[in-house]
């Protein structure tokens, strides 16, 4: 999306907010009120000039209950969408000082009436226009003459191959039949990045390796059982073993160091097979506890769960792993078993991580925990402009999540990212692999 499309916000490396889209941007009325002044002389690849319209368009396609973006999360508490002149007024339901980050979601790339006419020609204001679009095998975009950003787009041409093969994509960079391929395993990081001409780039971010457990579903709607589980899992052994050292050990809850306002002081939780034995008593499940997992949740999927089903044998906890097809595994087992291995990139702000996937209405919820008392604190902090006192809210959400959630989060995991020596420009960044999707863009062959 970055190659073709653009949204009004971007999150640069050190992590603010910073003008893409939009020129620049003021809060009024407590948060509730935003006002954008947009960028001037930006056409889309069709050679019409964006304008407020589009925005407000494109917006409101991702907003309402009938659609399905993945942004409707996000979306839900604004209010209404309007332009005012040359700007857009976007009213929230209740203040969020975090709007700005939150517009820099990839699903929120504006298009011509806001893609309304036809959302899947991929005509935006990149720097390059599509040519070939053929999903699931490759994409290829041309530079687009009447771009509005000489800093990005130095290459005439882009192409994007889908190559879901591990063993395909390592063949593929260190032949040089391409520049960058993302999501290295963790396996063949090392011995990769011994090959002469390949650099390994590896970037701590907020991505996140996760086994999920619905709440409102038996066994896992009982607490006892979740924090037996918890407490059954060896997250120093799993970062060693599946991430190779390449991430660091969760805490059953969605925010690290990427972050800010993290709080390093909440207590990291520890493999306790005692603890586990006690919980696993307290919450009377007997028999097997059955876990869905598949590579395709994640890389070594299949390992780490494999691990933990022998880490919680020593609880006595018989943890029986189900092998799930890695086609369809998003469309047949996440969201829909009741405890499957998963995965989260994570996102720009601990508020949009939890909306997105904490909030009891998101529509990620894919751990189906649903708590007022959190969704309140949830808003309390948007609003709240204190530094401290928002960071004690997000401590306090976070321990709820620990301690009563049904996310087991045993590691963080590093973006691993291989390149070709000969590309320059690459720049590290903790939102996403390849320089949270931009690296196409602003890379160069030297």
């Amino acid at each position: 999306m970055r190659v073709w499309g653009e949204t009004l916000v971007d999150i640069a490396p050190t992590g603010e907010a910073i003008p893409y889209l939009a020129t620049s941007w003021e809060p009024s009325n407590g948060a509730k009120t935003w006002t954008f002044k947009l960028r001037k002389g930006v056409q889309f690849h069709n050679g019409k000039e964006m304008d407020a319209n589009d925005v407000v368009q494109t917006l409101k396609r991702h907003s309402g209950e009938d659609t399905k973006s993945g942004a409707l999360g996000i979306m839900r508490d604004i209010d209404s969408i309007s332009v005012a002149g040359e700007d857009v007024v976007i009213e929230l339901k209740g203040g969020n000082a975090d709007l700005p980050y939150l517009l820099s979601d990839y699903h929120l790339i504006i298009q011509p009436n806001g893609g309304f006419d036809d959302p899947s020609a991929g005509i935006g204001t990149g720097p390059y226009k599509v040519t070939v679009n053929e999903p699931g095998v490759r994409h290829v975009g041309e530079k687009f003459a009447g771009y509005w950003n000489d800093e990005v787009g130095h290459a005439d041409s882009v192409e994007i191959r889908v190559l879901n093969d591990q063993t395909a994509r390592m063949s593929a960079l260190s032949s040089g039949a391409v520049h960058f391929v993302n999501r290295i395993s963790p396996k063949t990081a090392k011995l990769l990045d011994k090959l002469p001409n390949i650099d390994v780039v590896n970037t701590s971010g907020g991505g996140h390796y996760t086994f999920i457990m619905h709440t409102d579903t038996a066994p896992f709607d009982n607490v006892d059982l979740r924090l037996a589980l918890k407490y059954a899992i060896n997250r120093e052994d799993l970062v060693k073993r599946v991430l190779h050292g390449y991430g660091s050990v969760g805490n059953d809850y969605p925010i690290n160091d990427s972050y800010d306002l993290f709080n390093s002081e909440i207590e990291q939780r520890s493999y306790d097979p005692d603890k586990a034995a006690f919980h696993y008593k307290k919450s009377g499940h007997s028999g097997p506890v059955v876990l869905s997992s598949s590579d395709a949740a994640f890389s070594n999927g299949m390992d780490a769960a494999l691990l933990f089903s022998q880490q919680a044998s020593k609880a006595g906890i018989n943890l029986e792993v189900q092998r799930e097809p890695a086609d369809g595994y998003w469309s047949n087992v996440w969201n829909k078993k009741p405890f499957c291995a998963s995965y989260w990139t994570g996102r720009n702000t601990q508020d949009e991580m939890y909306s997105v996937a904490y909030k009891s209405t998101a529509d990620w919820n894919d751990t189906k925990w649903k708590r007022p008392t959190f969704d309140q604190l949830l808003s309390q902090a948007r609003v709240e402009t204190d530094r401290a006192k928002r960071k004690d809210i997000y401590t306090q959400m976070s321990m709820m999540v620990r301690d009563d959630g049904g996310s087991i989060i045993p590691m963080f995991n590093d973006y691993i990212d291989g390149k070709s020596q000969k590309v320059e420009g690459f720049q590290k960044h903790p939102s996403a692999e390849l320089s949270n999707g931009f690296a196409l863009i602003r890379c160069w062959i030297a």
